[in-house]
């Protein structure tokens, strides 16, 4: 789960992470009210879940109250089109008003999930206000890892090796030290997938801020943060994401047309893989799990095509916890329902299979069974492109 800028900052903030101060705004009133508490230069942020907000026009300095206002105004309601939103770009609902400064240095910090080395792994580099995937691609030198054991934590020696790396002066060395070890522990406490600072600024009067913060969470440990799990944006995820979170599917909106539902991560993935050695690209990754019912297939397929951009869809259920008759039964009933006039090709195998096929091809509707995924796959791709 993400979270806005305003509110990755409060997170921070309880950790002892040094942040601007400032106030998020709804409306351009509220943001002149803010700008005055503050008093002098503030600077306006559109509050998207999207990078690159500078870049589109949603970041802009005031030099008062007044003009905070008018800046407010017109970036609240606009559509800010970034090169993450895609060219639909994203509609601002609110701005954060923030005290403006004059900044000496722009450095990185971050603290992500690293799969390869299976730990968490805390990163610095004096390459700050940079994308950091560009720096990485460029410079890797300039990137400075520490690998964390989970058991120990970030070990004190870790974040000075990390804050030397950095070339601070000496007078910010300590408070350098501090910044990553605390945002660190908001890392691990809050259970994120990845706390970013870019840029981490150096002030002309000393201090080390947080100019922009970046907060990923892992959705499976919600549970235990249920005042995380209220800063949720619905309006900011993809609507079909969103209803399907509803029934505890696992759906990610994709760019292709041929719509997927596979029961198991694992088979998801090789499913998408398949549809692309096949010739054609997934719409979705749409895993039902091993223990859905005949309501829960029917909910997800209605998400499924659902997609104005899905053109095919292929099932592929291996029935284990989820039986293949059950899996039939809800696929049917939902095609019936939904009147589905698209080709759609099942690939099933395991529990009650012989049962479900019988199902499948008793509906009266147009199913091609297939005998395995490849034929599953050359089956989908030929038929939505014979339609086309």
């Amino acid at each position: 789960m993400k979270i806005h800028e305003y509110q990755a900052k409060a997170v921070l903030a309880k950790y002892g992470v040094s942040v601007p101060r400032g106030g998020v705004a709804f409306t351009a009133e509220q943001a002149r009210s803010i700008a005055e508490n503050l008093g002098g230069p503030v600077v306006v942020k559109a509050q998207i879940h999207a990078g690159g907000r500078g870049k589109g026009g949603g970041v802009k300095l005031a030099k008062d109250a007044r003009q905070a206002e008018a800046v407010a105004r017109g970036i609240i309601g606009m559509q800010l089109v970034t090169h993450q939103t895609g060219p639909l770009g994203r509609k601002v609902e609110k701005v954060l008003v923030e005290e403006a400064m004059e900044i000496t240095k722009e450095l990185y910090v971050g603290a992500v999930i690293d799969r390869s080395s299976e730990r968490p792994v805390v990163m610095a580099s004096e390459a700050g206000g940079m994308e950091i995937e560009e720096v990485a691609a460029r410079s890797p030198e300039r990137i400075l890892r520490e690998a964390v054991d989970p058991a120990v934590g970030l070990r004190p020696f870790q974040a000075r090796k990390l804050v030397f790396g950095l070339n601070l002066s000496s007078e910010l060395v300590s408070q350098g030290v501090a910044f990553v070890t605390n945002l660190y522990k908001a890392f691990e406490q809050e259970d994120c997938s990845l706390a970013e600072i870019n840029p981490l600024v150096v002030t002309a009067d000393g201090r080390l801020l947080a100019l922009d913060a970046k907060m990923n969470f892992d959705d499976n440990a919600l549970f235990r943060h249920k005042d995380v799990a209220g800063m949720r944006d619905i309006t900011e995820e993809a609507p079909l994401e969103v209803e399907a979170s509803k029934y505890g599917l696992n759906y990610i909106k994709l760019d292709g047309n041929i719509g997927c539902m596979v029961n198991g991560a694992g088979l998801a993935m090789a499913t998408m893989d398949i549809i692309k050695l096949a010739g054609a690209e997934p719409a979705n990754f749409l895993d039902v799990g091993g223990g859905a019912d005949v309501e829960a297939i029917k909910n997800a397929f209605r998400i499924l095509v659902s997609d104005e951009s899905v053109k095919g869809v292929l099932i592929n259920i291996f029935g284990g916890i989820l039986r293949c008759d059950r899996l039939a039964q809800g696929v049917v009933e939902a095609s019936r329902e939904l009147d589905v006039r698209f080709p759609m090709v099942v690939r099933i195998e395991g529990t009650n299979m012989e049962e479900g096929q019988r199902i499948l091809r008793g509906s009266g509707l147009d199913f091609a069974v297939a005998d395995g995924m490849k034929d599953a796959a050359l089956k989908i791709v030929q038929a939505v492109k014979s339609e086309e």
